[in-house]
């Protein structure tokens, strides 16, 4: 498909539909309350919004492309990611969401700094703002310079700044609350499109039983021996928790829009809502790539199965209508991910480092410049990540995520779940262990690959080794360092909302030698806990 293909309607449809964001855009702009963070959308936030923004994140166009050139290649093995992902979404929901909400943070490293220190925070800030920078914006380009290269015909770095372009303009313009509400409804419109192409193919094939004949028996298979080289089931059962707890628990660009509930139920059930959504990501996704395979075998780039089911199945119009969604939904992707990033260097080094006394006007400033900065660097990255070899879109994104995932992964179940791990283990994981954990990547990917090395394990195994080795390491710190705790809390301590709702429980909770102000609220109803050396605490 070329832009020559496109029709006069379909250009129509295409223009028309960002005209509409852009006005969405400008409409949430207007609601920002003046002088309000572009952040975390005032935290109102309701789970519908919550639900589809990280499903949204998660699957939007990137993963589709992706899913689809899987289904095309190997069939629904792939599925198994999305299936697992749902044990790790509900660690966030009933684990994870009830620590963040409570202790009113803003960002990821903000609730580490408050578990270890101010040391912690700003290494994981530094972390956080290269992981997203590789996970999100390159991989999220990539995949979208895969559709718009297809479409447009134009170089990879083009079409990444092309979206790169519209995307800041968006998440300057609106913040946090634009991507959220255009995401519900852009999410809505990608299920109809993905469940008609579908069932469109489906007949066209003949029916399921036509379907099943014409492609190979294996590709109804969910696990595959362990000599596959793609989807091994043993590495797949190892290595994805580490990937699944980093990526659903604690990464800033998905889990965002949860610090941004109005309250702890509202993104509980956003949360619990997204885990089902994932579920669609088979038949949505990865079935109409099987379905390509079905109808047109001859296709040569598996990344362009599903375009190429779009483009002969369905009318002029709709053609315009499906690019439309897919773009806008790349849009807020990188959106969103343009918005964490911005959050934690404006958040977490600016303010907390460089300019304590910032007034909102400045802080928004610095966002904003943020946003084109990283935007420009995350370019960079996409080209190289397009020069990756003899992996799928699929594995390539699992590949690349499996290899930054450990060291954050060690540091918040560690910090969470073993009152005992120090801050010198977390720094010497997000440090020593991510320097370890890429140089791997580095050399699997591009120094050696494993496509000329058959002496390499599958990706996934080798995330799941790196996880291991970072773990060993935090305990052997843990357990010789003898120096005393900085951190604010421990991450054991949960913010419990009884009825009525003004009532706050606190558990488990450690104090300093000082008094220390807690602030936290449920359902809008804040609260004061003034804590004293004894563990005593007095409400205000």
């Amino acid at each position: 498909m070329h832009v020559k293909f496109l029709e006069t309607l379909d250009w129509s449809i295409l223009i028309a539909y960002f005209l509409i964001l852009i006005a969405i855009g400008i409409w949430a702009s207007s609601k920002r309350k003046k002088g309000s963070s572009l952040f975390l959308a005032e935290n109102s936030l309701r789970w519908y919004h919550i639900g589809f923004s990280m499903w949204g994140t998660n699957v939007g166009p990137s993963m589709l492309i992706a899913s689809a050139s899987a289904g095309f290649t190997t069939g629904i093995v792939s599925g198994n990611y999305a299936w697992y992902a749902f044990v790790f979404i509900c660690l966030l929901a009933f684990v994870f969401a009830p620590r963040y909400l409570g202790s009113r943070i803003t960002t990821l490293p903000e609730f580490m700094g408050k578990r270890f220190g101010q040391s912690t925070r700003n290494i994981l800030a530094w972390y956080t703002i290269i992981t997203i920078l590789i996970s999100w914006l390159a991989l999220t380009l990539f995949a979208g310079g895969v559709l718009i290269r297809q479409v447009f015909d134009i170089p990879m770095w083009q079409s990444a700044l092309l979206l790169l372009v519209i995307s800041a303009f968006f998440t300057m313009l609106g913040g946090l609350k634009a991507v959220a509400y255009t995401n519900v409804y852009q999410m809505i419109l990608l299920i109809v499109v993905s469940a008609t192409l579908a069932i469109m193919g489906v007949y066209k094939v003949g029916g399921v039983g036509a379907l099943v004949d014409a492609v190979p028996a294996d590709y109804w298979n969910l696990f595959h021996p362990n000599d596959d080289p793609a989807f091994p089931w043993l590495p797949i059962i190892l290595g994805y928790p580490i990937m699944g707890v980093w990526f659903w628990c604690t990464d800033q660009s998905m889990v965002q829009p949860v610090l941004a509930a109005k309250n702890l139920k509202e993104g509980q059930m956003g949360t619990n809502f997204t885990g089902w959504l994932k579920i669609l990501d088979v038949p949505l996704y990865i079935l109409p790539g099987i379905i390509c395979l079905a109808l047109f075998p001859q296709l040569e780039n598996p990344d362009e199965a599903y375009m190429t089911m779009v483009t002969h199945l369905f009318p002029t119009g709709m053609v315009g209508l499906v690019l439309a969604v897919l773009t806008a939904a790349l849009v807020s992707t990188v959106g969103s991910a343009l918005n964490a990033l911005s959050t934690v260097f404006t958040m977490d080094i600016y303010v907390k480092k460089i300019r304590p006394q910032a007034k909102q006007k400045e802080i928004i400033r610095v966002g904003q410049v943020v946003t084109v900065v990283g935007a420009l660097i995350s370019v960079i990255i996409t080209i190289a990540i397009d020069s990756i070899k003899g992996l799928n879109l699929f594995n390539v994104f699992q590949s690349v995520l499996g290899f930054i995932a450990p060291p954050m992964a060690a540091v918040f179940l560690f910090g969470v779940f073993w009152k005992r791990t120090t801050t010198l283990a977390a720094n010497m994981a997000l440090t020593l262990g991510t320097v370890f954990s890429i140089g791997v990547g580095i050399l699997y990917l591009w120094v050696f690959p494993a496509e000329q090395y058959d002496a390499w394990p599958h990706f996934m195994l080798l995330s799941f080794y790196l996880f291991v080795i970072i773990g060993i390491g935090m305990i052997v710190v843990s357990l010789w360092d003898k120096s005393p705790q900085l951190g604010i809390f421990s991450a054991k301590t949960i913010f419990v909302r009884t009825q009525p709702a003004s009532i706050f429980q606190l558990t488990d909770m450690r104090t300093h030698s000082d008094n220390t102000t807690y602030r936290f609220d449920g359902n809008h109803q804040a609260g004061i806990c003034q804590l004293n050396t004894t563990g005593r605490s007095d409400r205000k």
